[in-house]
């Protein structure tokens, strides 16, 4: 089952990814189910199945390329500028989708949905959500006393990308979480002088010390709940053990 599974997602990936150049995808977005490269991209995964395969299961290739095109029809029809984003999750979610049905189908697999919510799964999922909404909610409350004085001294250059430093803190604390798991303390220190690095050279220019401060505050208080959900998730797990 598993090197079938290999197979498929290989097959998946060198067709959608490696082998769909950009002009393909533009062209096929444009004139949609007349473009030609709509016909070669299904070409290129029925090769990759086949290969891969070597020309065997040839039932389990037709499936596949069969709901591929379909699917990337629907696709086509429905993007536009507003949602390709979620068009594109969606596509690949439902091919995945098939993928998984086939591999279900040629070797079944029992889940036991018991142990997949046992303690030690729901510890970690949430600690995934500590340390990625919840601290960023709990940093939002502390700062929020300093956070209107910054904005109005803020004379530093240049704007800020949506969401940002939403996403950058969920990032950092992600990594540094993950970092503890791993008893790789060092990287952690490794990821701080990287954002020092990038982060703290351009307030420096901006000539804004409040703001510096802030970030600063921000970041300390970013990495510290990391640091403790990571010791605190550890030292759980070998109490449950």
């Amino acid at each position: 089952m598993t090197l079938l599974a290999l197979k498929l997602i290989l097959a998946h990936f060198l067709g959608d990814f490696v082998f769909q150049p950009a002009h393909w995808v533009e062209n096929k977005l444009e004139k949609r189910w007349k473009s030609k490269y709509l016909y070669w991209h299904i070409g290129v995964h029925l090769l990759a199945l086949l290969l891969l395969l070597q020309f065997q299961n040839l039932g389990i290739v037709a499936i596949i390329i069969s709901s591929h095109y379909l699917i990337d029809l629907g696709k086509l029809a429905l993007t536009n500028e507003k949602n390709y984003r979620w068009v594109f999750a969606l596509d690949q979610l439902l091919h995945l989708g098939v993928l998984a049905a086939i591999i279900y189908w040629v070797s079944p697999v029992e889940i036991d949905f018991q142990s997949l919510f046992g303690e030690k799964n729901l510890l970690f999922i949430t600690f995934l959500a500590f340390v990625t909404y919840v601290s960023g909610i709990i940093m939002r409350m502390l700062l929020a006393p300093y956070f209107a004085e910054v904005i109005k001294d803020d004379n530093a250059e240049g704007g800020s990308l949506k969401n940002a430093g939403k996403y950058i803190g969920m990032l950092e604390r992600l990594f540094v979480f993950g970092f503890i798991l791993l008893n790789q303390w060092a990287a952690i220190g490794l990821l701080i002088t990287a954002k020092s690095v990038f982060r703290f050279g351009d307030l420096n220019k901006g000539k804004n010390r409040k703001l510096t401060e802030y970030v600063l505050i921000g970041t300390l208080l970013s990495f510290g709940l990391a640091i403790l959900a990571g010791m605190l998730y550890n030292h759980l797990i070998e109490v449950l053990q």
